[in-house]
């Protein structure tokens, strides 16, 4: 089966509701291709790597929680800005990027992915366009201290954790807020948590957790984002009837 380019973009639109968010890059259809859809790939970034494999899968679109075009940028199409779009343009595939939009979305977002793949339920949200998550665990129980939730988030992220800080307690308030939300550490604090875990840590925080008795995860910014992508794209997918797969590039940041 196939769909059309726009009935691909209004389903995404419609479950992100992009309109929503001040962002730092253009949400929605960054690359127009072929009219018809019939195999949808998704991955984290759009990168040349995540591009050549679409096309050796004969993907007619790409979704992307990372594009091509962020604020700031100078806006000249060369070096590796010009091979990305070249390949994308030659294969006639359409590039669809949601930034915000996926991390906040309630059930298919990264921050929802991550929290049930943790065992965390959301039970209300914080933050800058209340993108951080703050909740509990599911089945009611407590970590009993810091390291026991550094051993879970290593466990299902299969990669090293850096963990600064120790918890006074039991864990029971955990919040969290994927790729590099650094910056959201003071208002998880603020919100009564006891643990935060996000993508990247800078200077800061370090201090700040030591001080203040939360302690600070910082689990990678692709390896807590790897979720919502292949989440949202298998989900529109099936509602539109064409094929996905999820495409893993390897990131070790």
């Amino acid at each position: 089966m196939t769909t059309q380019r726009e009935a691909l973009l209004a389903a995404f639109t419609t479950e992100m509701q992009p309109e929503r968010f001040k962002d730092y890059g253009p949400n929605g259809l960054q690359v127009e291709g072929k009219d018809d859809i019939a195999k949808l790939v998704s991955g984290v970034t759009a990168s040349r790597a995540l591009i050549d494999a679409a096309i050796e899968t004969k993907a007619d679109a790409i979704f992307v929680h990372h594009g091509l075009f962020w604020r700031g940028q100078d806006g000249t199409v060369t070096g590796w800005m010009k091979e990305r779009i070249k390949r994308l343009l030659a294969h006639d595939i359409n590039l669809f990027a949601y930034h915000l939009p996926l991390d906040a979305h309630p059930t298919l977002g990264n921050n929802a992915q991550l929290g049930q793949r943790l065992g965390l339920t959301a039970v209300r949200r914080f933050g800058d366009q209340d993108l951080g998550f703050l909740g509990q665990r599911i089945d009611g129980e407590v970590f009993a201290d810091a390291d026991v939730l550094q051993w879970q988030l290593e466990h299902v992220l299969n990669k090293p954790v850096v963990k600064v800080g120790q918890a006074r307690a039991a864990i029971e308030k955990v919040a969290w807020c994927t790729g590099g939300a650094q910056g959201f550490f003071e208002g998880a604090i603020a919100a009564g948590a006891q643990a935060f875990i996000t993508g990247e840590i800078s200077e800061p925080q370090a201090h700040l957790a030591r001080e203040c008795g939360v302690v600070f995860y910082a689990c990678g910014h692709h390896a807590t984002e790897r979720y919502g992508a292949p989440a949202m794209a298998a989900h529109v997918a099936d509602k539109l009837g064409i094929a996905h797969e999820f495409i893993e590039i390897d990131n070790p940041a």
